[in-house]
């Protein structure tokens, strides 16, 4: 999987995009104008040139969101698993590119910080802390919390991956304000079972981060309509949170390969940006 992604896409999307100062020097005849530095050049009274290189390496940061809403599914097969598994292929990819790739775990709170480094070794050590997260404590979810913590510790423009079911409220105000200074790009990740379409009999009901159990009749019941119309809110506002941010958003489901989606969003920027 990494090879088809660190081959195509993602190379050409965001390896060397930024660019970084190299020097001032004398204008010379075929240099552009509109590189002029005009203040050296009113100082020395003879045109000089600002001249920059192309950065070959970026920062990648994983922000992987590690709340119990994240464990739904059956054990194998969940959203915690695919969290994982898109996380992991997006830093072996980011590591074939010679970037540099940190990750931040988050529930309520930022959990696990792995500082941005290169090479296969942390990688691996990314791996692990991903795999060693699932635990029987109940978590609950601050977006919010994290974006305005990973703020704190990137203070150069980066590229993020956010990774979760986005099922919270109130982050629209930190996704813009950190969209703003660094490339963001949103992935949600959700479960088919999360909207039943016919269900049958009674259902047993716990909310996976506050622990709060209850039993209400399936079929066509106002419980399970409520239920339904909240799982849709918090989607569609998620979504709309993400437009008026300025974010763009992958939806990856359970079950389905992640290096599609993926592969779909990187060719449509690519054309974006060559445009």
């Amino acid at each position: 999987m990494v090879d088809r992604l660190a081959a195509g896409a993602y190379h050409s999307v965001f390896k060397g995009r930024g660019i970084e100062f190299e020097e001032v020097r004398e204008y010379q005849g075929d240099d552009d104008a509109r590189d002029i530095d005009w203040n050296v050049t009113a100082r020395l009274a003879r045109p000089f040139v600002k001249k920059f290189v192309e950065e070959r390496e970026l920062t990648v940061m994983l922000l992987v969101d590690i709340s119990s809403s994240l464990c739904f599914g059956r054990r194998g097969s969940d959203k915690m698993e695919k969290a994982a598994e898109l996380a992991a292929l997006l830093a072996f990819s980011a590591v074939r590119n010679q970037d540099r790739v940190g990750l931040l775990l988050f529930s309520a709170e930022p959990e696990v910080y792995v500082v941005p480094r290169k090479g296969r070794r942390h990688a691996l050590r990314i791996v692990r802390e991903l795999l060693a997260t699932r635990g029987a404590e109940k978590r609950q979810t601050d977006i919010a919390k994290a974006l305005r913590r990973t703020m704190r510790l990137l203070p150069q423009r980066s590229v993020l991956f956010l990774i979760s079911d986005l099922l919270d409220r109130d982050y629209g105000q930190a996704l813009a304000a950190v969209g703003a200074r660094h490339d963001l790009t949103a992935i949600r990740i959700s479960d088919p079972r999360e909207q039943p379409a016919k269900p049958v009999g009674y259902l047993a009901a716990e909310d996976a981060e506050t622990g709060e159990f209850t039993w209400f009749p399936g079929r066509g019941s106002k419980d399970m309509q409520r239920f339904s119309a909240v799982v849709g809110e918090l989607r569609a506002s998620a979504s709309a949170e993400c437009r008026q941010a300025g974010v763009e958003l992958i939806e990856v489901a359970v079950g389905g390969d992640p290096v599609k989606p993926l592969m779909r969003f990187f060719r449509e920027r690519e054309r974006r940006q060559s445009r």
